[in-house]
């Protein structure tokens, strides 16, 4: 009877989530500038609701009573436990609030980042930055973890700063070294063959549907799915009803096109998991670090191969026409879709750089959490180790600079390092799967990704939250994470 009720709570909270993911998206998409201050208090009721029926006390005595008959039962009640104790953290007030305070601080976010606006930004990012703190204290005192650590438990179970800086100290000593390396190289091949210039203007229609072609080719549904534009590519939604965005440049249109691709990752992911654990935490994606796995493994891994673009140039002149990149060859497109430059947007850069840019972030989130570092001083701070790390200063550029991204005005501390971690793990399930599937290449030339789907299906997408992170990466590619797999993938595309 106990594991019946968790059962029954499991869908009433999965019928809140929903109305609250998509109104979330929609609040991104497509919602009048005037709905803003409704939305909010909307939203934040919601989410008091929701909090206020997910840690309701009567939920630790169903726990320990339910009497799971599976081992399929046995984990998700597992999950579901983990998950509680998490969500009593927070009391049902704070939720509230921090849900409004972060939901004003976007939408004046998305209309100052534009200007470049730092000053008239501040205010409420320092009122974002001390619930975060409140929150990181809140979460570090209940699972007696360190506050920083705290919160990013909440995005990938079991990292650990004592960890990750140590593998991150390591990353950015090779990146520091490769960048240059690879610059060199390809300086190089550009000296015997200079890079072409775009072709533009493309309308965004005309990308649109290119964009709406390569979701459909590698597999995503459409009866349970759609593409929008918003200030911010993301994927959101819900599995049954993925809400995905990208933005559009009329003068290049490879960025929106990758930018489609990597959320198609994260929406393929979402679209694979168990359905008959939909409203249970069991039926979730495992972390944000699996989660990005999937979308670099879709964008970095797969989609800036030769074998891709031997399937997909002709997907650019069906849609684009036939002028869109007069003379242009599968080495023209390499040399651009694996362009290396250091490069402000963390959006838009290149594999080699990417990780420079989040452990920039992670760094300073770490400070900005532990009190370190006020808000006051992020231009300065930013400036420094962008400085340092890539060559190049934002001092005096904040849009480019430290409101680049929504992730610090929503509140999201503790994100950030999930996206190299991806970038790692995607990297070593390409491995297993090449060694998995040896006409894995000749299959993706041909438009063919059942192969890559099914892998990943199998070995990813259906697991949902049955394992821990790092045991899921063992089942999927038969050892644990070994940052070996991306620096010899980065050796390969950069210097081969």
């Amino acid at each position: 009877m106990s594991f019946q009720k968790l059962d029954d709570l499991g869908r009433k909270l999965e019928a809140l989530e929903h109305a609250l993911s998509i109104l979330g998206a929609d609040e991104a998409t497509h919602m009048a500038v005037g709905g803003g201050e409704k939305r909010a208090e909307a939203m934040s009721n919601l989410a008091g609701m929701y909090h206020a029926q997910a840690t309701a006390p009567e939920i630790a005595d169903w726990i320990e009573a339910a009497k799971p008959e599976s081992e399929d039962q046995a984990l998700a009640l597992g999950e579901f436990k983990r998950q509680y104790i998490n969500a009593t953290c927070l009391p049902t007030e704070f939720v509230e609030r921090r849900t409004a305070a972060t939901m004003r601080s976007e939408q004046l976010w998305r209309d100052l980042r534009a200007k470049g606006d730092w000053d008239s930004f501040l205010p409420a990012l320092e009122g974002v930055i001390a619930l975060v703190r409140e929150e990181s204290q809140l979460r570090a005192d209940a699972l007696k973890l360190a506050p920083y650590d705290a919160l990013m438990d909440q995005y990938d179970p079991g990292n650990r700063t004592a960890e990750l800086n140590t593998v991150f100290g390591d990353l950015k000593a090779f990146l520091k070294g490769f960048v240059p390396e690879a610059l060199a190289a390809q300086d190089e091949r550009l000296a015997k063959r200079p890079r072409k210039s775009l072709n533009g203007p493309y309308p965004i229609e005309k990308q649109r549907e290119l964009g709406l072609a390569a979701m459909r080719a590698v597999g995503f549904d459409f009866t349970h799915g759609s593409l929008a534009v918003s200030h911010h590519p993301f994927c959101g939604g819900v599995p049954t009803d993925v809400r995905m965005t990208t933005r559009y440049r009329t003068d290049e249109f490879l960025s929106s096109l990758m930018g489609v691709l990597h959320e198609t990752g994260h929406a393929l992911y979402e679209q694979g998991l168990p359905k008959e654990w939909s409203h249970w935490p069991l039926g979730k994606a495992r972390g944000m670090g699996i989660h990005e796995s999937q979308s670099l493994f879709v964008e970095m891994q797969l989609s800036r191969s030769p074998e891709f673009w031997e399937f997909a140039l002709p997907l650019v002149h069906q849609h684009l026409g036939p002028d869109a990149i007069p003379g242009w060859d599968i080495t023209d497109i390499l040399a651009e879709v694996n362009f290396v430059q250091r490069g402000y947007i963390r959006v838009d850069a290149d594999e080699v750089t990417y990780p420079l840019h989040v452990i920039l972030r992670y760094e300073l989130e770490q400070d900005l959490v532990n009190g370190k570092l006020e808000a006051s001083q992020i231009p300065e701070a930013w400036d420094a180790k962008m400085t340092e790390y890539l060559g190049i200063s934002t001092i005096n550029d904040p849009k480019d600079g430290p409101m680049q991204d929504v992730h610090w005005p929503g509140g999201a501390f503790g994100y950030f390092p999930s996206y190299t971690l991806g970038a790692m793990i995607a990297a070593q399930q390409w491995a297993a799967l090449e060694k998995a599937q040896p006409n894995l290449r000749n299959d993706i030339r041909a438009g063919d990704f059942t192969g890559v789907n099914q892998w990943r299906a199998n070995n990813i997408w259906s697991q949902g939250s049955r394992w821990s992170t790092p045991d899921l990466i063992t089942r999927a590619t038969g050892e644990p994470l070994n940052a070996d797999f991306f620096k010899a993938h980065l050796k390969n595309r950069y210097l081969a």
